[in-house]
């Protein structure tokens, strides 16, 4: 399993940006967390297997339908997370 952390820019919060994700996670049975962030961004944390990472990377450069993603930025995520299922925080 692996975990990757990214932050989404551009107009992305106030259009239903995180609670898709987490529909879109879920789907793809990654598990971890959304949030939104002070700055206007969006942050989450993702991990499962690679080919569904890819797919949930793919989806975040295009959003929900209200989105306009400008930029998504990712990392890998080292940090040892015990994830129940993919939530909003």
């Amino acid at each position: 399993m692996s975990c990757r952390h990214y932050i989404v820019e551009g107009q992305v919060q106030g259009v239903f940006f995180r609670v898709s994700t987490r529909d879109q996670a879920h789907q793809l049975g990654l598990k971890g967390w959304v949030r939104n962030c002070a700055d206007g961004n969006v942050e989450l944390v993702a991990c499962g297997a690679e080919s569904a990472l890819n797919e949930l990377e793919q989806w975040l450069h295009q959003g929900p339908p209200m989105a306009r993603v400008d930029q998504v930025t990712v990392t890998d995520w080292q940090q040892a997370m015990n994830f129940d299922g993919f939530e909003v925080i």
